[in-house]
């Protein structure tokens, strides 16, 4: 079995690359700046699926992830969740956080369907994501 992005993932978010372990993708949503990390290993449901050999390296992509939504878009709080409740496929949210954003002090998902491109450039913000993460 090889590794293939689901459906929904690739529906919902723009690829920005791929890192050592994970397809980095962003989120299509200008409320918050969301990367989606997705191991790149075929079969992983949850956290405890990633071998135990990799856990670290997911660490540290979500810490370089974490670091560049402060860097690039002065994060106030770093939100990372691994949820998997409407895509079965293991992916780590990492989520920008600010005090004024429309879901604070909530979780984002409660606040309604995501807001796309009429509002927001992803391509413009996607560059800067690839260019900070080395991409």
């Amino acid at each position: 079995m090889s590794f293939e992005l689901h459906e929904k993932l690739a529906a919902d978010c723009e690829v920005l690359g791929d890192l050592d372990l994970c397809a980095a993708l962003l989120m299509r949503d200008d409320r918050f700046p969301w990367v989606i990390l997705v191991p790149r290993i075929a079969g992983l449901r949850d956290l405890h699926d990633l071998p135990r050999d990799r856990a670290l390296d997911l660490f540290g992509e979500i810490t370089a992830v974490s670091r560049a939504l402060v860097d690039q878009y002065e994060a106030e709080k770093i939100n990372v969740a691994a949820l998997g409740n409407q895509v079965p496929q293991l992916h780590v949210h990492v989520i920008g956080r600010y005090t004024h954003d429309e879901a604070w002090p909530g979780p984002v998902w409660n606040v309604g369907p995501a807001r796309d491109v009429d509002t927001f450039d992803v391509r413009a913000r996607a560059v800067v994501l690839r260019d900070a993460l080395g991409l």
